[in-house]
């Protein structure tokens, strides 16, 4: 198998000259699956292997006058090979380089973002096992409901990132794809063999059936997958930077000393990273609304998607791995405030266990008619007085207290009551 190309840097693999280089492998690996089949002489791509070199500036002059880049490509490649180079691109047509290469580049991208999203899973797992206990209000609707812990939050958003990795893991195979097959994908001009022994060699699987392109349809999954990852990230980061807010004020993104949140007010600690993240989640949705344009291609192909791949890729690319990066930070340094978490939790006096109440009663006897009528008016009663204690209408109840001792009613209160089976949720995640 032929090396690839490796670089530490995302946006590396989005430059002309690593680019070039992928071009370059492809129409090696064409070669050598031409010798290998006596189509040329081997001796022939020896030696377009020892001298085959581009420059991307000289690539960019002959293009400029030529007008078409695989051509300025070629014209330069045969620069430094030589007469040996007319067997170079034999019975190819341009998109079978081009597309095969950029299966080269997507799949590269995906290796980093992999490893960028088992960083992110690696920190949300260990806040998860560290917080499992940690109690805090779950809400719906945005208004308080009943106890959760912090992990089981974080429980949430692990097993979302596993399903974004396992995704991209099946991403990375079906954009794994090159075709070697010629005008319209025919294969009239090149054996289906050279397609075969040449992806092989640079760890791709042949189209089943290509046109004179990869049908757009696996570039549309590859940015849709990406900007799902992205979805996750933004839900992530929204869920900061409601919890951030001054009225609440249970987690805080990490603030460096010397760091300012104002021009013009000195208090201000803003979520900056968080709403980072959801901006540029915005951008790559967009970017998959421009994949899906660009799958109806006209009749065998057109280069309507060109232009927009050469936008998208890279930019999609290089913003989900400059967002996972940031998550991970975020989540490994987040400040979390427990205190918080439990004066919020008993705000009006824990109106947040009035279903144990409820159910508490009903077990009891009383119909859940009833039962619902007098616990809400004793919740709504705190919610709507200034200093309201739920907790104190209740046992001053007399329709409660006929029903239940003040030991049954310390239970409804017990915020562990509510954890009792978070243990379960823990083993199906393995943590």
């Amino acid at each position: 198998m032929i090396e690839r190309y490796t670089l530490p840097e995302m946006g590396e693999i989005w430059t002309d000259n690593y680019r070039l280089k992928t071009w370059l492998q492809v129409e090696i690996a064409v070669c050598e699956a031409q010798a290998e089949l006596g189509n040329i002489p081997k001796e022939a791509v020896e030696e377009i292997k020892a001298k085959a070199a581009f420059d991307v500036n000289r690539v960019l002059e002959i293009e400029a006058e030529v007008r078409h880049d695989v051509i300025a490509f070629l014209t330069n490649v045969n620069e430094y090979v030589g007469d040996v180079g007319r067997y170079i691109h034999l019975g190819m047509t341009s998109s079978d380089m081009l597309d095969t290469a950029l299966a080269l580049q997507m799949v590269a991208s995906l290796d980093l973002i992999l490893e960028a999203v088992e960083e992110t899973i690696q920190a949300i797992r260990y806040q998860a096992q560290k917080h499992r206990y940690t109690v805090m209000v779950g809400r719906s609707h945005g208004i308080h409901a009943e106890p959760i812990t912090f992990g089981f939050k974080l429980a949430g958003w692990l097993a979302e990132m596993r399903r974004n990795r396992d995704r991209l893991v099946k991403l990375r195979q079906d954009v794994a794809v090159g075709q070697i097959s010629g005008a319209v994908g025919t294969y009239a001009n090149i054996e289906p063999r050279v397609e075969a022994i040449a992806c092989n060699l640079l760890g791709l699987q042949p189209d089943t059936a290509s046109t004179q392109v990869i049908s757009r349809d696996r570039h549309a999954e590859f940015v849709q997958q990406i900007a799902l990852v992205g979805a996750s990230l933004e839900r992530f980061s929204v869920e900061i930077r409601n919890l951030q807010r001054t009225d609440v004020l249970e987690v805080e993104e990490y603030f460096s000393k010397g760091q300012k949140g104002s021009s013009a007010m000195p208090h201000k600690r803003n979520p900056i990273r968080s709403e980072r993240i959801t901006g540029m989640a915005r951008i790559i949705r967009g970017h998959a609304v421009a994949a899906l344009e660009n799958v109806a291609l006209w009749h065998e192909r057109d280069i309507s998607h060109s232009s927009v791949e050469r936008v998208i890729l890279p930019d999609t690319c290089i913003l989900i791995h400059f967002m996972l990066k940031e998550t991970t930070n975020l989540v490994q340094n987040l400040l979390v405030y427990p205190e918080n978490m439990l004066r919020n939790m008993n705000v009006y006096g824990g109106v947040i266990f009035s279903q144990k109440v409820l159910l508490a009663l009903v077990e009891k006897g009383m119909s859940r008619e009833d039962a619902y009528r007098v616990v809400q008016g004793c919740a709504h009663q705190a919610w709507n007085t200034q200093d309201g204690n739920f907790r104190q209408l209740i046992e001053a109840s007399p329709d409660i207290k006929k029903h239940l001792s003040a030991d049954e009613l310390k239970t409804c209160f017990d915020p562990n009551q509510h954890l009792k089976n978070l243990d379960q949720v823990y083993e199906r995640l393995g943590i």
